[in-house]
């Protein structure tokens, strides 16, 4: 009973007693993964609740914008700062990248600055050529070992008292996201039954099968962009440019781009290599929300060409 009531615990509030003397065990963690496993087994509801255009456009819309904001602002924003923003807006990019539940910004900027570091190297938490695919793609974040983060890595962010508060009650947004779909759901089945929109698939359409698909998403540049792909540039790992992956991650799959100049908000670096996010950050650029938008130096280019 002490360790069901110590995991409810750190489902609300999530600790991070990151030691670097301790060895922490690099198993899943069952019971404190429960709600993710949990989230993972709700799409398959979708059998009892049905369909409707209502619930499917929400799940969409959803999607897009999440898959937005991991790439935008948990990435290249809080992991690499490729461009600039003030306190407010950054707090705003930091709840929304938050509803994706992918834990908070501390977190995840401090893993993925940890992956720039050892990336493929045996210390890599989720390289594929270390660890395989499945471990890579999504158990090394159900692992005991790496609930935990290196505080070091995210100094300049542990600053901001609200960014800390986010990062610990990381369940937070995803808990109200959730609720206020089963609300709409509700008030839609109620006022709008013309719709055939029911709370059960705003809740399996709209949260689980919409965060599931972004979570997956998402892990697969772990996975199969250190895997499967093209290499334009010489880097010390695997990372390959994946132009599926890229469409379907708003950008993130010119990952060779990336790893070999992490410091431009734009990873596809020639025309033909779309890439969303940087176009939408670039319309930000123009309303005054950010600034300071990192590009490709030309040098980089022509630096460390395969060919």
């Amino acid at each position: 009973m002490i360790r069901i009531w110590q995991t409810i615990r750190k489902w609300i509030a999530n600790e991070n007693h990151y030691d670097p003397h301790i060895h922490y065990p690099d198993t899943i963690d069952w019971l404190r993964a429960a709600p993710f496993i949990l989230v993972n087994l709700g799409c398959l509801c979708v059998f009892w609740v049905g369909f409707s255009w209502t619930a499917f456009i929400t799940a969409l819309v959803l999607y897009l914008v999440r898959v937005f904001s991991i790439g935008a602002f948990y990435h290249r924003y809080f992991s690499h700062k490729t461009y600039q923003t003030n306190r407010i807006w950054q707090f705003i990019f930091a709840l929304i990248a938050a509803s994706s539940a992918q834990r908070g910004p501390l977190w995840w900027a401090a893993h993925h600055r940890e992956h720039h570091l050892h990336a493929d190297e045996p210390s890599d938490a989720h390289s594929p050529v270390q660890h395989g695919f499945w471990w890579s793609h999504m158990g090394w974040f159900m692992s005991k070992k790496h609930y935990y983060y290196n505080p070091d890595r995210v100094r300049d962010l542990a600053r901001y008292p609200e960014l800390v508060f986010l990062d610990r009650y990381d369940s937070l947004v995803p808990t109200f996201l959730f609720v206020s779909l089963f609300l709409s759901g509700l008030l839609l089945q109620l006022y709008a039954p013309q719709l055939g929109t029911t709370a059960g698939q705003m809740l399996v359409w709209g949260f689980c099968i919409s965060t599931i698909a972004l979570f997956h998403t998402t892990v697969s540049i772990n996975s199969l962009s250190h895997v499967f792909g093209n290499k334009r540039f010489i880097t010390k790992d695997n990372s390959r440019n994946n132009f599926f992956l890229a469409l379907v991650t708003l950008g993130e799959g010119w990952h060779n781009n990336h790893h070999h100049y992490p410091a431009t908000a734009r990873q596809g670096f020639l025309w033909w290599e779309i890439d969303i996010t940087y176009y939408l950050l670039k319309g930000l650029e123009k309303l005054g929300i950010i600034h300071d938008v990192k590009n490709v130096p030309k040098a980089v280019l022509e630096k460390n060409l395969v060919n």
